[in-house]
């Protein structure tokens, strides 16, 4: 896969619309259409419209049976978002069994429901994204796993780790936000069909028997109350989704800082055909990084209008309702968008073990103080053997002397170890702790979760059709 900072492309550079393509005008009318079938079809079974008439509504029920246009200017005058779509369907369905379409439902009925459907088709869709994610990210950590690199706190050189641990820490979050998305299920995937302010009025003693008739053709749940003021599972949603984008955004801040040539540690693959600077031919700039360093920011940001439309008074406020479609569409999009940029990195990032054993060196050995302080801790005491490492440390960063022999210079020391004895326990190399074991756990868990993902069955075609 080919990946341009302004859209995702296949091998043969034929676009993908990915995720975008579930929330075209087009697929969201269809999908209220299948809500409108669901909802005839429900009725009918209950006894309170004609079983002829569901029928012909649900054979009617597809998007290239309406005159697109003629709803499009019956939207433009009568600024509404579903009555006119409504109008050409029951024109569509004939004069004998149009006036059963959209029986007892209100609005919000539909267009959140059918939101919900497309919502669900994206969920998929970001969970099979999530598992090549997390098969590239396997094999990434396997092949770093013991790969030495300086572990830096605070933008300075911490302790030795190796390039799989710090793979590790994305696996582990990766795979947190994708058992999220998985929990969503009960509370996302819901149909909502209790009339205008959710008591089932319109639909009689049957309101319950109908809900459970649509839910089940459309392999949705039920709503324990069905108010148009109950929105938090779609909320839900879009804080999963602002949780995913931080942690990629964390992974792109990474690879943005090992590019840097200060560092040049790793870096993302150059498509073929990519041009890093109009006027520095030289340069290799981070492209996808930086688109998701964009759009983890932008996503991130949908969170607090998220929170904010679960702010509706009384039984319902249409701004709210507004509000959160926008905001699911463009999280979902953005995820999506995400996903396939980060796959491509984590396939085919580049490292340079040279590189990172020359920065580990830049500390002259002092990376391994740690090492070097529990050691000297065990026959003078922990704090005072910190106070002894800390002021050779300090005294080799300000001069020109290498830390070992002003190690050997230090009497508390030079009693204590010998030079061989201080180059082991100073040596990155054999102060990595379980770096390599964590790194090889967590690309079996990513593996065992993609795996789980893969294993998931199609899902069932809508019994509206």
């Amino acid at each position: 896969m080919i990946v341009a900072p302004f859209g995702r492309f296949t091998e043969g550079r034929v676009p993908d619309p990915g995720i975008a393509a579930l929330f075209t005008r087009e697929n969201r009318w269809q999908a209220r259409l299948d809500v409108e079938a669901a909802l005839a079809l429900a009725e009918a079974d209950a006894g309170l419209i004609p079983k002829e008439s569901a029928r012909a509504i649900a054979l009617t029920a597809r998007i290239e049976k309406l005159d697109i246009k003629r709803v499009l200017a019956a939207t433009a005058e009568a600024s509404h978002p579903l009555v006119p779509l409504i109008e050409e369907f029951a024109r569509a369905v004939g004069s004998k069994h149009g006036g059963w379409v959209h029986w007892g439902a209100t609005t919000q009925n539909i267009t959140q429901t059918a939101d919900v459907l497309v919502l669900r088709d994206a969920h998929r869709l970001l969970l099979r994204q999530l598992s090549r994610v997390l098969r590239s990210a396997a094999g990434l950590a396997e092949r770093s796993a013991g790969l030495p690199m300086a572990g830096r706190t605070h933008s300075q050189h911490a302790v030795p780790i190796t390039f799989g641990f710090k793979v590790a820490v994305w696996i582990d979050q990766l795979v947190a936000h994708t058992e999220r998305l998985e929990r969503l299920d009960d509370r996302l995937f819901c149909v909502l069909m209790g009339g205008a302010a959710g008591t089932f009025a319109s639909f009689g003693d049957a309101g319950r028997v109908i809900e459970a008739g649509v839910a089940h053709r459309l392999g949705l749940h039920p709503m324990r109350v069905p108010s148009r003021a109950i929105n938090d599972g779609i909320v839900e949603l879009v804080l999963v989704l602002a949780q995913l984008a931080g942690t990629i955004g964390k992974v792109a801040k990474d690879v943005y800082a090992l590019m840097q040539p200060e560092f040049a540690e790793a870096f993302e693959p150059v498509p073929e055909g990519t041009v890093g600077s109009s006027t520095m031919p030289h340069k290799r700039n981070p492209q996808l990084a930086l688109d998701l360093l964009t759009m983890s920011a932008e996503l991130r940001a949908l969170a607090a209008p998220a929170l904010e439309s679960m702010l509706h008074d009384q039984e319902a406020n249409g701004a709210m309702t507004a509000l959160l479609e926008d905001v699911a569409a463009s999280a979902a999009v953005l995820a999506g968008d995400m996903l396939a940029r980060l796959e491509v990195i984590v396939e085919g990032l580049v490292l340079d073990p040279a590189r990172m054993r020359d920065n580990i060196s830049l500390s002259a050995g002092m990376i391994g103080s740690e090492s070097l302080m529990l050691a000297l801790g065990e026959k003078i005491g922990r704090q005072k053997a910190h106070d002894v490492v800390f002021e050779v440390a300090q005294a080799t960063a300000g001069g020109d002397v290498p830390f070992v022999e002003r190690l050997l210079d230090e009497p508390v020391v030079a009693g204590a170890f010998d030079r061989a004895e201080l180059g082991e326990l100073i040596d990155p190399a054999a102060y990595l702790g379980l770096s390599a074991q964590i790194a090889g756990d967590l690309a079996a868990c990513a593996t065992a979760t993609a795996d789980r993902l893969d294993a998931v069955p199609p899902r069932a075609p809508l019994m509206t059709r």
